[in-house]
């Protein structure tokens, strides 16, 4: 089936009487339109694949590094240079999923929605940032905190 602007166009191209009656001069160029193709995914689907990845951001260092979590935190003390040593890769992961949290929430709604963050962008780059940084910085860390782990 054609679509009716099709036809239409086709009469211009050809120099016939366009649907209506009217007669219309020969154009050289044909106007292309695009067909409308929604590549979308559900609401629900969107929002069940963020909160999953969102725990799975989650647990994935405690899964990696929890040995040397554990080793870290048994030798507790306030003093600036293990606070900054120890924990700063940690801090910048939880950082990150912290900054997550809009995002994920803002998942699959319409950006005229309530629970949009008017920045959603600035804090997915936030998000991405931080948990890169800190995750690289664990990677370095904690062959330090647990060196006798198996490599």
């Amino acid at each position: 089936m054609t679509h009716p602007l099709d036809r239409y166009l086709d009469a211009r191209t050809h120099g016939a009487a366009a649907p209506g009656g009217c007669h219309t001069d020969r154009v050289r160029e044909r106007v292309v339109v695009p067909q409308r193709r929604k590549q979308q995914v559900s609401r629900r689907t969107s929002q069940v694949v963020g909160a999953v990845g969102f725990v799975m951001a989650a647990l994935l260092p405690v899964a990696l590094w929890h040995r040397a979590i554990e080793a870290i935190a048994s030798d507790f003390r306030l003093e600036l240079e293990y606070l900054v040593t120890g924990w700063t890769a940690y801090t910048l992961i939880g950082l990150g999923l912290l900054f997550a949290i809009p995002v994920v929430i803002s998942t699959g709604r319409s950006p005229t929605d309530r629970l949009y963050p008017r920045s959603r962008q600035a804090y997915a780059g936030w998000a991405v940032s931080l948990y890169l940084m800190g995750f690289a910085l664990a990677t370095q860390v904690a062959p330090l905190a647990d060196p006798f782990a198996s490599r």
